[in-house]
This record gives structure tokens, sequence and C-alpha cells, in this order.
């Protein structure tokens, strides 16, 4: 399986964009990941991973989505941009995750993107926006790799994001970037609409055939203006779909990520562990995307993103509190504790809405990944490896 993932990836990209993999994802995230845990061990608190949302501008309406321009459009600055990278990178960060709205509709991106050649980026993007001129840009840059969003086959796709012929548009996406031979991913939010469409032998045999490389599944949240709660996995969907990757994994030529769980099949959060944060439109530091509240900004004032984060107080507070509450996802399980502290810490509501606390007020309590007793570890020697040693997808495992 892993020899014909391998196969898979060189023989679809390149001998040269496999030989940038391997260095960047491989060997430079492994030192960058070395040095975040020696700096873990000083008490610094830096996150290997970040994740930026560019812009809130999206031209699709999807449910659970935490992102709305219904305020107006907060487009990143391209020159902050580039300086949180820059800083980054100064810690030894390699990989970056670029996140919207719509990222494809960020104008500067491609420019940034392009004066960092020694990072590797990952692009979330719901595919409509990627046409051939996109994805034979992706090409050129060499170190951008697409990840499509795709939440159901064609009818439930439509209801799930709020567009007309969405998946088909997907699926076009998905062309483009075979045809110009990109290391491709799709991602998918499990929910109770979706879960019989994507969590299937079928539709990861589909994807393969489409040239898709790695599949990320997320969890459905019910967050944001259209929370859409019916829609939450119980707790037994939750355990059969990870029953189900682990299986997957041990047939499936290509590679399936999650960010949820450790070798052992216990629950990890990757912001209380601190190996990712993200940081929106407006320069707020935020926890993790959908945890729309933050008590610090990256705003071009000389301060450096590694100061600002190394030495929140706000962040280190929330790791803590996340880590006694829960080894699953707090947003889920105790929305209420997560607006007391909110609340209580003075964090403003940097959702752009003015209404995170609102939302978290008026949600109640889901299951998330965490499995006490029930935990399925991995079965797949590669899979073990990586989640216990190395910096695997996204870095969720430091």
């Amino acid at each position: 399986m892993l020899c014909k993932i391998a196969k898979r990836i060189i023989t679809d990209t390149g001998p040269a964009a496999t030989g940038r993999l391997v260095w960047t994802l491989g060997l430079k995230s492994l030192a960058g990941l070395l040095r975040h845990k020696a700096r873990t061990r000083r008490g610094e608190n830096f996150p290997p991973v970040l994740f930026i949302s560019v812009t809130n501008n999206c031209n699709l309406n999807c449910q659970g989505c935490w992102v709305s321009s219904d305020n107006g459009v907060q487009s990143m600055p391209a020159d902050q941009l580039d300086r949180i990278i820059r800083q980054a990178k100064r810690r030894g960060n390699c990989f970056f995750g670029i996140l919207g709205g719509e990222p494809l509709m960020y104008a500067p991106l491609w420019d940034v993107l392009s004066e960092h050649r020694d990072c590797y980026f990952q692009v979330f993007t719901n595919g409509t926006l990627l046409n051939d001129r996109v994805a034979r840009r992706m090409r050129e840059l060499g170190n951008v790799t697409p990840l499509v969003s795709i939440e159901g086959l064609a009818e439930t796709s439509d209801t799930r994001r709020g567009g007309e012929e969405v998946y088909a548009r997907s699926l076009e996406a998905l062309d483009h970037c075979r045809r110009h031979r990109l290391l491709t991913g799709v991602a998918t939010s499990i929910c109770k609409s979706n879960v019989a469409e994507l969590a299937t032998a079928r539709f990861i045999k589909d994807m393969i055939r489409r040239g898709v490389h790695y599949l990320w599944y997320y969890i459905y949240r019910p967050v944001g203006p259209r929370p859409t709660p019916e829609l939450a996995l119980s707790q037994s969907q939750i355990t059969s779909l990870r029953r189900f990757t682990v299986e997957a994994r041990s047939w499936a030529p290509i590679l399936i990520i999650d960010a949820y769980w450790d070798h052992k099949g216990r629950a990890i959060c990757p912001a209380a562990a601190c190996a990712s944060h993200h940081v929106n439109p407006w320069g707020d530091v935020e926890p993790c995307p959908p945890i729309q509240i933050a008590a610090d900004r990256l705003n071009g004032d000389g301060r450096d993103t590694y100061d600002v984060m190394a030495k929140s107080k706000f962040l280190k507070d929330f790791r803590s509190l996340a880590c006694r509450t829960t080894d699953g996802c707090i947003l889920m399980e105790r929305p209420d504790l997560l607006r007391q502290f909110a609340m209580e810490s003075g964090a403003r509501d940097s959702s752009g809405r003015g209404t995170a606390l609102a939302e978290l007020a008026s949600t109640c309590a889901r299951p998330s990944h965490c499995m006490d007793g029930e935990e399925i570890p991995e079965t797949h020697w590669f899979y073990r490896l990586a989640k216990r040693c190395w910096f695997f997808g996204l870095g969720a495992y430091g």
C-alpha cells in the first residue's frame, strides 16, 4: 500500500515536485518539530504550524461555516501575510495552511507565496474558482498543494454549500489539478447528511481514480451564522468514522489524514497541544479557526509573531482549560465553559459579526472525538510511526 502511494505521487507529480515535497514536508518539517519540542521543554509555546485566513470573502454560504462577510469583506494586507510567514520561518516553521473564506478570492496570494519558495503551503479551497489558469500557477510555484473541499455528492453538496452544481465544479477543479500534476488533496467535513456518501470505499476509490493523493476527514462542527446542529454526528457515528479511516489506511493507496487521534487512538486537540493556532484576516490570534475569540493581534506594530504567541496569556490559559476539560474538542463538548472563559479572560469577539458569544450561548453540547475506553489504535505501521514520531499531515501530533 505504501509503495503504491509513493509510486502514485512520483508518477503523478514528477521527481522534482516529489523531491521538494520530501525536503520541505519531510526533513525541514522534522527539524522544525524538533525545535518546537525544544522550545516546549523551555516553557516557550509557539506552534510549528500556523493556519492563516487571508480573507473572509467567499462565493458560497456553507452550513456550519464560521466565516461570513455580511458586515463587510476583510482581507489581510499582503505585507502582513508576508511578515507573519517570514517571522515564523525564523523559528523553523516551513508549512502553512492558507484559509478563507475562499483564499482564491485573495488577489495577492500568489505574489506572496512566490516569495517563500522554501516553504510549503496548503490552500483550502471549495474548488469552484480553481480553473486551468490557477492550477497552472500552482504548478509554476511548485510549493502549493490545493485541498479541495467536497461536502457530499451532487444534491447533498449543493444543500451543504448553499450553491448550485458545487460538486460538479469541485470535480472540474480536480481535473485541472491532475492535468497540471499537482499534489492534490480532498477534505470533507463529515456530518449526518454526507457520512453515507463520503465515508465509503466507493468514494475513496473514486478520488484515487481522479488523481487525489490525500484525503482529510473532519468532524462537522455546528458553528457560525448557519450552525445547522442537526447535522452533528452522534458518538456512535464518530466511532464508526474512526474505525473506517483506520481500516481504509490498510488498503487504500492514498494518504488518509485526520487531526483528532494519536497512534493509540487517543483524542488530541491540536490547539490545546500548541501544535497549531490560527490568525484571522484582521490579524487576531485564535486558538483554532472555528473558535472566534482572541486577546492578541498581529497588527504591524513591530511585535514579532513569535513574541505575540509565545507570550500570550490568553492562549496559555486556553490550552490549560482545554486540557483540563477534555481530550477532545472543548468547542463541541463545553461551549458554555468556552463562553465563560472568553468573558472572564477579557477576550474579544473576533468573528467580524459581533455574535460569537451569542452563538456559543445558543449552542448545545455535542459529542466530539474523545472515545475514552473505546480507543481504536492505528493498525498500519506507517501511520503509527508517523503519528508517534513525525510531523504528520498538518502537524497535529507534536
